[in-house]
């Protein structure tokens, strides 16, 4: 709690490292990790970006981008570019917050202010772009038994998501059904390569998230595969891929979710985006209800408009948006829309000065104030 709001942070991180995931895997998985050993690294920093992960590993598969490329220049830099990005807060995240100790993490939100901490999950993003839909799964099942235990000591206050991989739909929709009741799943979180959102095949996932009330969310990638759309497109700049990368696939993934008539067929089901700042939504609203009028080619029954602003879409917010195009934002959507969010422990959070940083956004009156750090994430995800 800040200054009697209670503060639910809608978008923070986990980031588990080999030696914490390993310890989840099933018979299934235990034969691999000599094959695995070969792929592991240390971890260069911790997840703020900031200082050193002594002792702990990560597994790295080839084929990343670059982004060592400066504007202006045809190649790489002659130096290596450190690019993960300079730490926006004043006090280092306490060391194992993303990863194995979550009294450390309850530590820093009470330093913080946070009564509740939305974790995205942190297997490595580029195990899904494993070619064997087992060895996707062996991470997914793992990382699942994780969140079971890491979010146990504190129930109410951390809160993760069920990951969903493209390629291994079936397998996933049981791993939704056998945990979509733990106290700690108030979400889904697929992750799209080839296949589009709106796919057919996708169809028994929104079953499950409506049957189990769980919301449907989309955060993108930037550093590793499988990346955001039109990627191919920023020639390895990391300046380029940064600025576009979670607000285009953003934008994409509003377009296509509710386009589909998803939101129809499911009336209580409700979408959100994380991490890909909300003061382009006027924009896109006004974009898509124009194109869907132009062009047709969607399901949806009402203007896509009527679905952003009616109650069931959220989005996060970025602090570096600012105060004035938040209010820009909540005058055209609505004060049911926007979340409070810190990116916590990564590189772009403010820690611990996010909430204040918030907080001292004087011309939001106190009721949309409570809005966004509460009464909204408490709708989208449900009461913790």
């Amino acid at each position: 709690m800040r200054q009697g709001f209670h503060v639910f942070d809608t978008d923070t991180h986990l980031e588990l490292s080999t030696e914490t995931i390993e310890k989840y895997f099933d018979a299934a998985m235990k034969p691999r990790l000599p094959e695995l050993e070969k792929l592991k690294e240390p971890m260069r920093v911790s997840s703020s970006g900031t200082v050193p992960a002594t002792g702990k590993h990560q597994y790295r598969l080839p084929g990343h981008v670059s982004y060592q490329r400066m504007l202006g220049q045809a190649g790489p830099a002659a130096n290596p570019i450190r690019n993960l990005g300079r730490f926006s807060g004043t006090v280092n995240p306490t060391q194992g917050c993303a990863d194995d100790r979550p009294q450390a993490r309850i530590a820093d939100m009470d330093r913080e202010g946070s009564d509740v901490h939305m974790m995205l999950p942190g297997i490595p993003a580029n195990i899904f772009v494993w070619p064997e839909v087992e060895m996707q799964m062996g991470f997914i099942r793992a990382q699942n038994r994780m969140l079971d235990e890491f979010c146990a000591a504190y129930p109410g206050r951390l809160k993760s998501l069920l990951t969903v991989s493209a390629a291994a739909i079936a397998p996933c929709v049981e791993e939704i059904r056998r945990w979509g009741k733990a106290r700690w799943a108030v979400g889904v979180w697929p992750v799209t390569i080839d296949k589009p959102i709106d796919h057919p095949d996708f169809e028994p996932v929104w079953r499950a998230c409506a049957d189990l009330n769980l919301a449907v969310i989309y955060h993108g990638y930037t550093w590793n595969p499988p990346y955001f759309p039109g990627h191919r497109e920023i020639w390895e700049n990391v300046f380029l891929g940064r600025s576009v990368a979670h607000p285009w696939g953003a934008m994409r993934f509003t377009g296509a979710f509710i386009g589909a008539g998803i939101m129809d067929r499911y009336p209580a089901l409700r979408c959100g985006i994380l991490e890909s700042c909300c003061s382009w939504l006027p924009f896109w609203a006004r974009r898509l209800d124009d194109q869907a009028e132009y062009l047709g080619t969607v399901a949806a029954k009402h203007r896509l408009s009527d679905y952003l602003r009616g109650g069931r879409f959220f989005s996060s917010v970025e602090l570096s948006e600012g105060e004035d195009l938040i209010r820009m934002t909540i005058e055209f959507m609505g004060e049911n829309t926007l979340m409070f969010a810190s990116d916590y422990p990564h590189a772009e959070s403010m820690f611990p000065n996010s909430v204040d940083h918030f907080m001292g956004w004087e011309r939001l009156s106190a009721e949309q104030k409570r809005a966004l750090l509460w009464d909204n994430p408490v709708r989208f995800y449900g009461e913790p």
